[in-house]
């Protein structure tokens, strides 16, 4: 389970984000490239995009379900 008190500092504010102990497997980016992208700098994935229709929502959380790391996290 992601910890919402370990986030990428990265994440734009909203109830989905990655914490700090992504694998960098891509998986999330590959589901939900709109709003998963890679900090080249610390090979992890971060949120850059909050998800906002039910489409949307939908894709982010097959992506956090998806996540072999348990990395993704929603709060809300």
């Amino acid at each position: 389970m992601a910890d919402n008190t370990d986030k990428n500092p990265l994440n734009v504010p909203g109830k989905y984000y990655n914490d700090t102990t992504c694998i960098d497997c891509d998986l999330c980016r590959e589901i939900a490239p709109a709003f998963f992208t890679r900090d080249d700098e610390e090979g992890m994935s971060f949120v850059w995009k909050q998800p906002l229709t039910a489409a949307q929502i939908l894709l982010a959380e097959e992506a956090l379900n998806a996540c072999p790391s348990e990395t993704i996290g929603n709060d809300g």
